[in-house]
Protein backbone atom coordinates (compact mmCIF):
# COMPACT_ATOMS: atom_id res chain seq x y z
CA UNK A 1 0.00 0.00 0.00
CA UNK A 2 0.99 3.50 -0.92
CA UNK A 3 2.03 5.96 1.85
CA UNK A 4 0.84 9.48 0.73
CA UNK A 5 4.48 10.55 0.99
CA UNK A 6 5.51 8.14 -1.74
CA UNK A 7 2.82 9.00 -3.84
CA UNK A 8 3.25 12.48 -3.66
CA UNK A 9 7.11 11.72 -4.59
CA UNK A 10 5.83 9.46 -7.74
CA UNK A 11 3.91 12.36 -8.66
CA UNK A 12 6.79 15.04 -8.32
CA UNK A 13 9.19 12.48 -10.44
CA UNK A 14 6.43 12.16 -13.44
CA UNK A 15 6.02 16.14 -13.48
CA UNK A 16 9.95 16.39 -13.56
CA UNK A 17 9.89 14.08 -15.96
CA UNK A 18 7.50 15.00 -18.46
CA UNK A 19 9.19 18.89 -18.20
CA UNK A 20 12.41 17.10 -19.30
CA UNK A 21 11.12 15.70 -22.02
CA UNK A 22 9.24 18.85 -23.53
CA UNK A 23 12.18 20.97 -23.08
CA UNK A 24 14.07 18.15 -24.90
CA UNK A 25 11.70 18.19 -27.85
CA UNK A 26 11.51 22.32 -28.59
CA UNK A 27 15.37 21.98 -28.95
CA UNK A 28 14.67 19.89 -31.37
CA UNK A 29 12.39 21.88 -33.36
CA UNK A 30 10.21 25.83 -33.39
CA UNK A 31 12.85 26.96 -30.76
CA UNK A 32 12.61 30.66 -30.39
CA UNK A 33 15.02 31.17 -32.56
CA UNK A 34 13.64 29.06 -35.71
CA UNK A 35 12.91 31.28 -38.65
CA UNK A 36 9.03 30.46 -39.18
CA UNK A 37 8.27 34.36 -39.92
CA UNK A 38 11.08 34.66 -42.55
CA UNK A 39 9.31 34.19 -46.20
CA UNK A 40 10.70 31.25 -48.14
CA UNK A 41 13.51 32.04 -50.95
CA UNK A 42 11.81 31.27 -54.49
CA UNK A 43 12.28 27.90 -56.20
CA UNK A 44 13.93 27.41 -59.61
CA UNK A 45 15.08 24.70 -61.84
CA UNK A 46 19.17 24.61 -62.99
CA UNK A 47 20.71 22.54 -66.21
CA UNK A 48 23.53 20.71 -65.32
CA UNK A 49 26.37 21.98 -67.73
CA UNK A 50 29.66 21.00 -68.76
CA UNK A 51 32.49 20.34 -66.52
CA UNK A 52 30.83 20.52 -63.07
CA UNK A 53 28.29 23.49 -64.36
CA UNK A 54 25.16 24.72 -63.34
CA UNK A 55 23.69 27.48 -66.14
CA UNK A 56 20.08 28.91 -64.91
CA UNK A 57 18.55 31.88 -67.57
CA UNK A 58 18.20 35.31 -66.12
CA UNK A 59 15.42 36.84 -67.87
CA UNK A 60 12.43 39.57 -67.11
CA UNK A 61 10.38 36.22 -65.28
CA UNK A 62 13.34 35.12 -63.27
CA UNK A 63 13.05 35.49 -59.04
CA UNK A 64 16.79 36.82 -60.29
CA UNK A 65 15.77 39.58 -62.72
CA UNK A 66 16.24 42.43 -59.80
CA UNK A 67 19.68 43.35 -58.11
CA UNK A 68 19.00 41.45 -54.52
CA UNK A 69 16.92 38.66 -55.04
CA UNK A 70 17.57 35.26 -54.74
CA UNK A 71 16.63 31.93 -55.15
CA UNK A 72 17.19 28.32 -54.27
CA UNK A 73 17.93 26.83 -57.06
CA UNK A 74 17.38 23.08 -57.77
CA UNK A 75 19.07 20.54 -59.96
CA UNK A 76 19.52 17.07 -60.47
CA UNK A 77 23.22 16.92 -58.49
CA UNK A 78 21.68 19.19 -55.27
CA UNK A 79 20.52 22.80 -54.25
CA UNK A 80 22.46 26.07 -54.19
CA UNK A 81 21.70 29.44 -52.62
CA UNK A 82 21.65 32.04 -55.27
CA UNK A 83 21.70 35.74 -54.87
CA UNK A 84 22.08 38.74 -57.43
CA UNK A 85 24.29 41.11 -55.60
CA UNK A 86 24.91 44.00 -58.28
CA UNK A 87 23.64 44.73 -62.31
CA UNK A 88 26.14 41.43 -63.29
CA UNK A 89 27.17 39.85 -60.10
CA UNK A 90 25.65 37.09 -58.61
CA UNK A 91 26.91 34.84 -55.72
CA UNK A 92 26.41 30.84 -55.38
CA UNK A 93 26.29 29.01 -51.94
CA UNK A 94 25.70 25.65 -50.38
CA UNK A 95 22.27 25.54 -49.35
CA UNK A 96 23.25 23.29 -46.49
CA UNK A 97 23.03 25.53 -43.03
CA UNK A 98 26.34 24.29 -41.11
CA UNK A 99 24.87 23.77 -38.22
CA UNK A 100 23.02 20.75 -38.32
CA UNK A 101 22.97 19.95 -42.10
CA UNK A 102 18.96 21.95 -42.51
CA UNK A 103 18.16 23.40 -45.74
CA UNK A 104 17.85 26.89 -45.81
CA UNK A 105 14.92 28.06 -47.34
CA UNK A 106 14.44 31.33 -45.99
CA UNK A 107 15.33 34.56 -47.45
CA UNK A 108 14.80 38.32 -46.35
CA UNK A 109 16.73 42.07 -46.60
CA UNK A 110 19.77 40.18 -47.48
CA UNK A 111 20.14 37.60 -45.34
CA UNK A 112 19.48 33.40 -46.07
CA UNK A 113 17.47 32.11 -42.94
CA UNK A 114 17.63 28.20 -41.79
CA UNK A 115 14.18 27.44 -40.40
CA UNK A 116 15.34 24.77 -38.28
CA UNK A 117 17.39 27.16 -35.75
CA UNK A 118 17.43 30.39 -36.94
CA UNK A 119 20.74 30.68 -37.77
CA UNK A 120 21.33 33.60 -40.83
CA UNK A 121 23.90 33.98 -43.46
CA UNK A 122 24.75 37.10 -45.37
CA UNK A 123 25.08 37.14 -49.15
CA UNK A 124 28.01 35.75 -49.11
CA UNK A 125 27.94 33.06 -46.80
CA UNK A 126 29.50 34.23 -43.76
CA UNK A 127 27.89 33.79 -40.31
CA UNK A 128 26.03 36.89 -38.77
CA UNK A 129 23.57 34.89 -36.53
CA UNK A 130 23.95 32.15 -34.75
CA UNK A 131 23.78 28.77 -33.83
CA UNK A 132 25.81 28.25 -36.82
CA UNK A 133 29.61 29.11 -36.53
CA UNK A 134 31.32 28.25 -40.14
CA UNK A 135 30.41 29.86 -42.81
CA UNK A 136 28.36 28.58 -46.38
CA UNK A 137 30.47 26.99 -48.53
CA UNK A 138 30.45 30.13 -52.01
CA UNK A 139 31.08 28.66 -55.58
CA UNK A 140 32.09 30.81 -58.30
CA UNK A 141 29.68 32.30 -60.59
CA UNK A 142 29.91 34.21 -64.47
CA UNK A 143 27.29 35.97 -66.02
CA UNK A 144 26.99 36.68 -69.42
CA UNK A 145 23.90 36.87 -72.30
CA UNK A 146 21.55 36.50 -69.39
CA UNK A 147 23.04 33.04 -68.28
CA UNK A 148 24.23 32.22 -65.03
CA UNK A 149 26.82 30.09 -64.83
CA UNK A 150 27.77 28.12 -61.57
CA UNK A 151 31.38 26.31 -61.21
CA UNK A 152 31.01 23.46 -58.66
CA UNK A 153 34.87 22.75 -58.58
Amino acid sequence: METPKSSRRQFCTQVVSIVSVASLLEGCGGSPTSADNVPAVSRVSGTLGTGNTIQLTIDASSPLSSVGSAALVQTSSGNLLVARTAQDTFTALSSICTHEVCTITGYQSGTFVCPCHGSEYNTSGRVIRGPASASLRQYGTQFSNNVLTINLV
